[in-house]
């Protein structure tokens, strides 16, 4: 079976119920998240797919700080915001936020993000919760789908003007100011 990736919990979950997706794709939730949505879709029970990643412990996402060269391609992919920084700026997981979804790593153009256990480091908080990262997934899409009206606008306006200038261009004789 092929790899099926989303941008977050919510978009998979909305696959489950159009039964778009099969219910072992997503490895921080592993058997047990696997089971518990197997009995609630009333769908058999499938081994993780390894295409996806593997089960493991809780993981979180660590920068390389001195690697990061401030690219910010790691930013709109994470799904509920749990990396910060500023275009040619080090970047930083706030380990408290990290899901553990891994979908940072492949956008990274230096290979500075790696996946750790969260109970490797010191003085960790405990992963959000379910009703947490729903909260960050909603106010980060919803940031983004601003950003991208935001542009559409734009761009229909520099289209209108450029339109309107084609249409009316420039008197090029003067006589008027004679």
């Amino acid at each position: 079976m092929h790899a099926l990736r989303y941008s977050g919990c919510r978009p998979y979950a909305e696959a489950l119920l159009a039964r778009q997706a099969p219910v072992n794709q997503c490895p921080p939730g592993g058997a047990a998240t696997i089971s518990a949505l197997a009995a609630l879709l009333q769908r058999p029970v499938l081994p993780l797919n390894p295409a996806n990643g593997v089960e493991g412990a809780l993981l979180v996402a660590q920068i390389d700080e001195d690697a990061c060269i401030g690219c910010v391609r790691c930013l709109p992919p994470c799904p509920v915001d749990a990396i910060l920084g500023a275009h040619q700026q080090m970047h930083t997981v706030v380990v408290a936020l990290c899901t553990g979804c891994e979908l940072c790593i492949a956008p990274c153009p230096v290979d500075c993000i790696t996946m750790v256990p969260r109970a490797s480091l010191a003085d960790t908080p405990p992963a959000p919760t379910a009703h947490q990262n729903r909260e960050r997934f909603l106010a980060h899409s919803a940031r983004i789908s601003g950003r991208a009206r935001e542009r559409a606008a734009l761009l229909s306006a520099r289209k209108q003007a450029t339109g309107a200038a084609a249409a009316n261009p420039p008197d090029e004789g003067c006589e008027g100011a004679r």
